[in-house]
């Protein structure tokens, strides 16, 4: 009896919502739960203001929406680029990289080489998002960078001579 008594309708992804995608009524489900209220999720009511959002996070099949999985934002926005890294277990941090973690792509001289005086060692940037890749297993992280940044980063990138630092994660 108390189980259907503190049911509610929430929405829910019918198919993974993948993050920076405008959300469509197509791309949700009503679903009548038994929620526990620490989680906050969306009610079924509010399905009109969800619509035209985006998903601030990627969004399995089946997952709860929650006021953090939305945005109005678009990602990257005016200014900015994404730019992606893989990195083998050796040139990144051992601990976890989250959303939102500000970090320093550092540049390191390839073997038997140094870096030329006066080059910037560092580039800072804001981690989007982690995935391991399934061709070469390493891990593959999207940064947010200042579009005046993106094409040198990237250039330093392709070289494989760069590190991945975490900088605090205090605010």
């Amino acid at each position: 009896w108390t189980a259907t008594t503190t049911t509610q309708e929430v929405l829910v992804a019918r198919a993974t919502i993948e993050r920076g995608e405008v959300i469509g009524a197509e791309d949700l489900a009503r679903l009548r739960v038994s929620a526990d209220p620490a989680l906050r999720p969306v009610p079924s009511s509010d399905l009109d203001q969800v619509v035209g959002q985006r998903a601030a996070l990627d969004i399995a099949a089946g997952g709860l929406l929650t006021p953090n999985s939305l945005t109005t934002e678009v990602v990257p926005s005016e200014g900015q680029s994404v730019v992606g890294i893989a990195l083998a277990p050796e040139r990144a941090p051992g601990l976890e990289l989250q959303h939102g973690d500000r970090v320093r792509v550092v540049v390191t001289p390839a073997q038997g080489e140094t870096l030329p005086a006066g080059a910037p060692l560092s580039s800072d940037a804001t981690v989007l998002g982690v995935h391991t890749s399934t061709q070469s297993g390493q891990s593959v992280v999207d940064l947010l960078v200042p579009k005046a940044d993106a094409a040198v980063l990237a250039t330093r990138i392709a070289t494989g001579n760069i590190t991945l630092v975490l900088d605090s994660r205090e605010r």
